[in-house]
């Protein structure tokens, strides 16, 4: 006698977190998603995984022209390259994040309404494999830096505290806007505008002491802000600024915290809308 196993879904009001346990139940499922989204995203292409170093490269030959040799923007005595590109390598990694997260569910719609699977999956599926990327392009800044000559300090050992913070923020974005796109399909038009805006929000091209002190804790607390300031004094040795890394650590938190409550109240409404 054959015995099946069924799970009941029942809608839920309210404001609910995101549990988390019934994602470990999946994570093989997890697991099989992001790697199917890592050869997807270069299936069929010639130079494959190199395109995690061109992409980056182009945006720091343009900016190092524009705006290190004609606009000569203060980088505070650190070569305008090395400067861009410790920026640019974690900008690649969120603005790809974020657009792509951004769309899971639209995209994986068919899925949506045929099983059942932790929908908090598709969002976190570009964290994931985006990831990849960014590992291989580390190689640029390794480069730059043994060219340059910098040496890390014992700022190193804070690496991993903003690479989990450049994810943190790529998936909070992506909670809102994925629950969002389900709503309102003006999400996905809005995207290039939207961060096009954010990169120049954040210290990519310029340093943050340009910025007028009387601005900078409103400043600070956009995320992105320490996530920028954090890999520049871990990987150039620089004095680690605190003071606009913590309001962004809380601002991380708290855009994450909110994206998940906001995920799963829109939850049970995601395959009816699509």
């Amino acid at each position: 006698m054959s015995t099946e196993t069924f799970r009941v879904l029942e809608r839920t009001a309210g404001w609910k977190f995101i549990d988390f346990d019934e994602l470990r139940e999946y994570k093989d499922l997890l697991y099989f998603l992001t790697w199917r989204n890592i050869k997807v995203l270069y299936a069929q292409t010639v130079l494959g995984l190199l395109w995690a170093i061109i992409q980056p490269v182009v945006q720091i030959v343009l900016f190092t022209i524009i705006f290190g040799k004609i606009a000569r923007i203060p980088t505070e005595g650190i070569p305008y390259v090395l400067f861009s590109t410790v920026a640019i390598v974690p900008w690649t990694y969120i603005s790809g994040a974020m657009q792509e997260s951004s769309q899971s569910l639209v995209l994986n719609q068919g899925l949506l309404g045929k099983l059942y699977l932790p929908r908090l999956i598709f969002p976190l599926v570009p964290i994931l494999s985006r990831m990849v990327d960014f590992t291989v392009s580390m190689v640029i800044i390794l480069g730059t830096a043994l060219y340059y000559r910098v040496l890390p300090t014992v700022n190193l050992i804070f690496f991993p505290i903003f690479v989990l913070m450049m994810m943190a923020i790529s998936l909070g974005v992506g909670l809102w806007l994925s629950s969002l796109t389900i709503r309102f399909r003006d999400v996905r038009h809005a995207m290039g505008f939207v961060l096009r805006m954010l990169m120049y929000s954040a210290p990519i091209v310029y340093s943050v002491a340009t910025v007028d002190p009387t601005y900078r804790f409103v400043y600070s607390l956009n995320p992105l802000v320490g996530v920028i300031e954090g890999f520049r004094a871990t990987l150039l040795g620089t004095s680690m600024p605190w003071a606009y890394i913590w309001p962004g650590m809380v601002s991380t938190v708290l855009l994450v915290v909110g994206g998940a409550f906001y995920f799963k109240r829109m939850e049970r409404i995601f395959a009816d809308v699509i």
